[in-house]
């Protein structure tokens, strides 16, 4: 599959295709214990990333259609993905949290899926401790909408996941 995803510039991203150098900035990264809770992932045996790992996530990137590269202040620092009408973000650099990044690409990727895609609905599941990423989808117009009780196996523990949505009116109201 040819990866057609357009190019969509805000103010301070740009979100595009991945390009040769984006496989060395996130093997830069560090992969925190923070980082991949967020994601959901087991933080009790962190390995280094490896260039192997790195290319072959650029790579996954690459051949996914509508999966987008966050480029910040000329930097590979997260990807942005919509499939179908399910929305994901992961911003793997921690040096670039809290500065209002991950809205500002929610809200290039929504107005994408609306404006250009014509969806109805787009929704989203995110782990109910992720406070920093569930403040986000509110500022973009997300409604909770539902839990999925201990629907996600993590360390050894069961967590709940959060099930979020936004509608065509609802972007169009904000």
């Amino acid at each position: 599959m040819n990866n057609v995803s357009p190019l969509l510039k805000g103010k301070n991203v740009i979100l595009r295709k991945p390009k040769d150098s984006d496989v060395h900035d996130y093997l830069a990264c560090k992969q925190t214990k923070e980082l991949i809770r967020m994601y959901g992932g087991d933080t009790r045996n962190l390995k280094p990333l490896t260039l192997q790992d790195a290319k072959r996530h650029v790579e996954y990137i690459k051949s996914q259609k509508l999966n987008w590269c966050v480029e910040y202040e000329q930097q590979f620092v997260g990807e942005a993905r919509l499939t179908v009408t399910r929305y994901a973000i992961g911003l793997f650099d921690s040096s670039v949290w809290n500065q209002g990044l991950g809205t500002e690409v929610t809200k290039l990727v929504l107005a994408y899926a609306f404006e250009h895609l014509h969806l109805h609905r787009v929704d989203l599941r995110v782990l109910e401790y992720n406070h920093r990423a569930i403040a986000c989808y509110e500022k973009c117009g997300f409604v909770k909408e539902g839990i999925e009780r201990e629907g996600a196996f993590i360390e050894e523990a069961f967590q709940t996941d959060i099930i979020m949505s936004i509608l065509e009116q609802e972007y169009y109201q904000l």
